[in-house]
C-alpha cells in the first residue's frame, strides 16, 4: 500500500455544500439563512450567550463561592462531653444512646465529634469519627469502630 492509494470508506466522506450558486443546487439565493435579518448577515451572528439584549443567564444567577451538596450526608451528631456520664466499658451504638435518652432524635447514622473529655473507657461503634474524638477514646483506653 502506497500513500496515494490511501482514500476513505466509501460514503464517510460529504462533499461541502456550495452555497449561493443557483436556486436548482438547493442553497442558491439566501443560502439557506432567510430573507432578513441579524443572522442572515455576512460574518458571524452573536456570541455564545447572547440574548439580544436582555440580562444573559450567566449574569443573572448569583455568584457564589460554593455551591450547595446535593445529597448531604445527615448525621446524628454526638459529642465526648455527653458520653463522660456513662459507665466504664459501655458500648455506645445509636440504639444505646437513645435508650439512655442523651439523644432525642435520629437524624441518621451516628458521628461522634471530640468535644470535651472522657476519661471512662467505652466501646464505641459509629458510622463516623472526628479524629480529635478517635484520640481521646483511645487515650482513655477505649475503642473506636466504623459500621
Amino acid at each position: 500500500m502506497k500513500l496515494h492509494e490511501i482514500a476513505p470508506q466509501p460514503g464517510s466522506t460529504k462533499r461541502r455544500r456550495r452555497v449561493g450558486r443557483g436556486v436548482s443546487a438547493g442553497q442558491g439565493a439566501s443560502c439557506g439563512l432567510g430573507m432578513r435579518g441579524q443572522k442572515s448577515r455576512s460574518g458571524t451572528g452573536t456570541r455564545p450567550g447572547f440574548e439580544g439584549g436582555q440580562m444573559p443567564l450567566y449574569r443573572r444567577v448569583p455568584k457564589l463561592k460554593h455551591f450547595p451538596l446535593v445529597n448531604p450526608r445527615q448525621y446524628t451528631i454526638v459529642n465526648l462531653k455527653k458520653l463522660a456520664s456513662l459507665p466504664a466499658n459501655t458500648e455506645v451504638t445509636l440504639e444505646s444512646l437513645l435508650k439512655a435518652k442523651i439523644i432525642t432524635s435520629n437524624d441518621g447514622p451516628l458521628k461522634v465529634l471530640g468535644d470535651g473529655e472522657i476519661t471512662v473507657p467505652l466501646k464505641v461503634k459509629a458510622a463516623a469519627f472526628s479524629n480529635n474524638a478517635k484520640e481521646k477514646i483511645t487515650a482513655a483506653q477505649g475503642t473506636w469502630e466504623e459500621i
